[in-house]
């Protein structure tokens, strides 16, 4: 093996360890991360772990890119498993597969859906990791159009300003949707993460004694709004 693809694998190996050392320090102390105290886990000095991260931030940046890839990896494979026509189906894939990772990996999320870190401010190069999951959502709904599945719907139209916004959104995730379809949608991407930040966060404790059954027949509720329609599997679930 030559000395330069030795030295590439050996550093992406120590990236690796230094992350999974942060991650467990996610667990104890949130996302105040200290490189100080991922170095003395590792056996290192302090400043040897600015090789690798030249900042907190940046390895903050590295944990944030891994955790919404990790989610976006997860509903687009639960997603691609399901038949194309299957619109509900296929909603309910990615909302299973949303929450099935969260409670998996609850302070990875807390990380990217908990309260912003102070002082920190993610890069613009984060912006396609973070959209992999809602970009599956916008292909429901673009396929559930395009096949008169999912109609137009008579809402108000939104002020001039929030209609930029779910534009620009839409233009990213369903191009060619409409915009009352997209804001829909958008509504129930914030619930599907309301009702998993509840029961993450302990929302629910006391409160809902069945947290997946009770988060299956919200999803259901979800996708109702949208408008998409219930496949003939879930037709007496959905009476």
């Amino acid at each position: 093996m030559k000395a330069t693809s030795l030295r590439a694998r050996v550093r992406a190996e120590m990236i690796d360890e230094i992350k999974e050392i942060a991650r467990r320090h996610l667990a104890t102390d949130g996302a105040n991360l200290s490189l100080r105290a991922v170095a003395r886990d590792l056996g290192m000095v302090s400043s040897a772990v600015y090789r690798y991260f030249a900042s907190r931030d940046d390895l903050l940046t590295a944990l944030i890119l891994d955790a919404y890839n990790a989610l976006g990896g997860a509903v687009e494979e639960a997603e691609s498993l399901v038949p194309r026509e299957s619109l509900h189906a296929r909603w309910m894939a990615v909302c299973t597969a949303a929450r099935t990772w969260a409670v998996a990996h609850p302070h990875e999320y807390a990380l990217i859906y908990g309260s912003p870190v102070p002082g920190y401010r993610a890069p613009e190069d984060t912006v396609p990791a973070a959209t992999r999951a809602a970009t599956v959502l916008g292909r429901i709904i673009r396929d559930g159009y395009g096949s008169g599945a999912i109609k137009d719907n008579d809402d108000p139209f939104p002020a001039p300003d929030v209609e930029v916004d779910i534009r620009r959104i839409g233009d990213a995730i369903s191009p060619g949707t409409p915009l009352r379809v997209v804001s829909r949608a958008l509504s129930a991407w914030v619930m599907l993460f309301g009702q998993v930040s509840f029961e993450i966060f302990g929302q629910l404790q006391n409160t809902v004694t069945t947290p997946a059954a009770y988060f299956d027949h919200q999803m259901r509720a979800q996708a109702r709004y949208i408008g998409i329609p219930p496949d003939e599997a879930d037709s007496s679930l959905e009476a």
